[in-house]
């Protein structure tokens, strides 16, 4: 097939706390995905930031490759909107159409899309049914159609009978008690919306016919908007769901393990085209684990912060067993602001978070420490694999031109910030430059 249709479904801070992971999250809709296509079981985003990590899986580059390097609702933008997909797209035929949330852009109409849909509000049901609707209207081929969810964003709604917090469990950083069991069974309710939504678009996409003929691309930017998740370089910060179904293999029900990246995507998308990538993309087409080589994935995945709420400069490297990650603002408290605020963040504000320390380099073992909660990097019998990471993350961050390696990253003209020290990021934001 020359030139497929492109479908990219993505939603806000769902992490991998979905059904087809094992979670016990009512998601119907993405376990008949799964089972239709590849399920990516070590899938990571370039952020764990809204907009730093939709804008490297729409760039193909590293956010701070790209430009973006903070919120795009906050003032932060791309270095060139022509780097994304859809402008690599157009010239072979491709229409574009935007419906949902975006952010990678304060305007949308700064990207480039050919037609932007007007859902009445960006909530699940009315997004999926703009889009449903433009899809059942006999729509240009080739395609590329973004839907944008903003579930599972917070503020989540309350749970409905079907999560009844008596019976849900936390996710794993977080202590069980009533309050974060509320917490994640309002999660669970918000998983459910989005879930639908995407049932919706799915079924609008079979009864018109181009099912066969579509790559699916089921994502969402990054972790869940719990404590120690969302904005953190851990994989419960960096871990992500990832489903493709269509042409190209992405068939069968099958799973793979092979580390991959969303910068990955945009070669992807060129490779089963029949497209030649613009110069300057930095991720590796995903076709051949598509055609069952599960070799092909990555030896390492990496992974920034610049700003988001609030200035929090870190990198990090992920190899099958191990991550390190470096913090470059000499703090020694935790930045509250990048937390959302909600029940599971003021359990932990209650017990002295404000007050904990965090260190400067973590080195964690994924084999024995999968939840990441005991930092090797003082450990003398870590000390091979601590020096190989840190060589690893300098190599990377000269090789891409790190701005951190010139020192504090400045914001940009009129973007706007929290006081690290602050605690809400609801707070009045104060001009960044």
């Amino acid at each position: 097939m020359a030139h497929p249709n492109f479908l990219y479904l993505h939603s806000h801070d769902t992490g991998r706390y979905i059904q087809p992971y094992g979670h016990a999250v009512a998601t119907p809709a993405l376990q008949r995905l799964a089972e239709q296509g590849l399920l990516f079981r070590q899938a990571f985003c370039a952020a764990p930031t809204c907009s730093a990590s939709r804008a490297a899986l729409l760039t193909g580059r590293w956010p701070h490759s790209a430009g973006m390097l903070g919120l795009a609702h906050r003032g932060f933008a791309l270095r060139d909107y022509r780097q994304h997909v859809v402008h690599a797209l157009r010239p072979h035929g491709y229409a574009s159409v935007l419906c949902g949330v975006q952010h990678v852009a304060r305007d949308a109409s700064a990207i480039g899309y050919d037609r932007v849909l007007t859902p009445k509000t960006l909530r699940a049901g009315e997004v999926a049914q703009a889009a449903a609707d433009w899809l059942l209207a006999g729509p240009p081929e080739p395609f590329f159609l973004s839907v944008g969810f903003v579930e599972t964003h917070r503020e989540f709604p309350p749970p409905a009978l079907e999560d009844d917090p008596r019976y849900c469990r936390p996710p794993a950083p977080l202590p069980d008690t009533a309050a974060t069991r509320r917490d994640m069974a309002a999660f669970r309710t918000s998983a459910r919306l989005l879930d639908r939504g995407l049932g919706t678009v799915l079924a609008a996409l079979d009864a018109a016919g181009l099912a066969d003929r579509t790559l699916v691309v089921c994502t969402t930017d990054h972790g869940i908007a719990f404590p120690a998740m969302k904005c953190h370089l851990t994989d419960h910060g960096i871990g992500v769901l990832l489903v493709l179904r269509g042409p190209g293999g992405f068939a069968g029900g099958r799973a793979t393990d092979a580390l991959v990246s969303h910068i990955d995507l945009f070669p992807t998308l060129c490779d089963l085209a029949g497209i030649d990538p613009p110069p300057g993309i930095q991720g590796s087409s995903l076709l051949p684990l598509g055609r069952g080589d599960d070799d092909a994935g990555r030896e390492a995945v990496f992974a920034e912060v610049t700003y988001h709420a609030a200035y929090e400069p870190m990198r990090a490297v992920r190899t099958r067993r191990w991550k390190y990650i470096r913090r470059f603002d000499g703090r020694t408290r935790p930045v509250l602001p990048n937390t959302d605020d909600g029940p599971s963040k003021d359990v932990w504000l209650a017990h002295g978070w404000r007050d904990r320390p965090v260190a400067e380099e973590q080195l964690y073992d994924l084999v024995f420490d999968p939840n990441e909660a005991c930092n090797l990097a003082a450990d003398p019998r870590s000390a091979g694999a601590l020096r190989d990471l840190r060589e690893r993350l300098a190599r990377w961050m000269a090789e891409t031109d790190d701005p951190l390696l010139r020192g504090p990253v400045p914001a940009p003209p009129g973007a706007v910030g929290n006081d690290p020290d602050g605690v809400s990021p609801k707070a009045d934001p104060r001009p960044l430059a």
